[in-house]
Formats: structure tokens, sequence, C-alpha cells
């Protein structure tokens, strides 16, 4: 019989067992693949994702749905790890995982920070387009 102790334990275990730091399909954000997005004129979505955070979790199968769509079908998505890529953070001006930044092309277009309304995110993809 599992108990609260045993739970908690089990919960422990499955935090600490190494996962892989990005989801398939979603490639991580280096400056040359941005720069060379940009420079192809392609709306581009910036993910800063924690792997803790559950308001990232929470995005996620919206964003895959979005971007899994015809509409956002040439938008190109970067994940940046927010404690891995504390650097990357910084020069975007984030404050916080679960920001979502919207460029067209080379101008940034949007942001959000902790939305997980799908209209919501909808609205702020559809600015990069």
């Amino acid at each position: 019989m599992l108990n609260r102790r045993h739970l908690i334990a089990y919960a422990a275990l499955a935090m600490a067992v190494p996962r892989p730091a990005l989801a398939a399909g979603t490639p991580a954000f280096t400056q040359a693949a941005f720069a060379t997005a940009q420079k192809a004129g392609k709306p581009i979505l910036i993910e800063i994702h924690a792997s803790w955070c559950p308001t990232c979790h929470a995005q996620k199968p919206i964003l895959d749905g979005l971007l899994a769509s015809p509409k956002y079908g040439d938008m190109v998505s970067f994940r940046v790890d927010f404690d891995a890529q504390a650097d990357v953070v910084r020069a975007f001006g984030a404050q916080s995982q679960s920001t979502l930044i919207v460029f067209k092309g080379a101008k940034e277009s949007g942001r959000s920070v902790g939305d997980t309304n799908p209209a919501s995110i909808e609205a702020l993809l559809a600015t990069g387009v």
C-alpha cells in the first residue's frame, strides 16, 4: 500500500532522473540558427523554457498544436533553456521562464510571460506571420 511518504519518494525520484533537455521538434537556440532565420525573414518563436516549470509544460501542447497548423508552417521555433542558457535569457531581456517571444524577421513583434490561454498564445504567434 502506498502512503504519503512513498508518493513523495517516488515524485522525488522521478524528478531526479535525467530527461532530455528538449522535446523532439523544438531545436535548441543557437545564435547562428537564430541569425539565419532572421536574415531569411522567417517568423520566429523563442520559448524561454525550464524543465521544472509547470507553466512551460502547460504551454507545450498548445504551442505544438499551433505550430503544426498550416498557418504557422513557416514559423521557426527555438527553445532557450532558462537555467543552462542564462546569457541568452538576459540577451532577450526575459525575466522568467515561460516567456514567449515572437519575431517577424529581425524585429520583435510580440511577447508574453506565463500565458497558457490558447487564444492569446495564437494571437501572439499571429503577430509574426
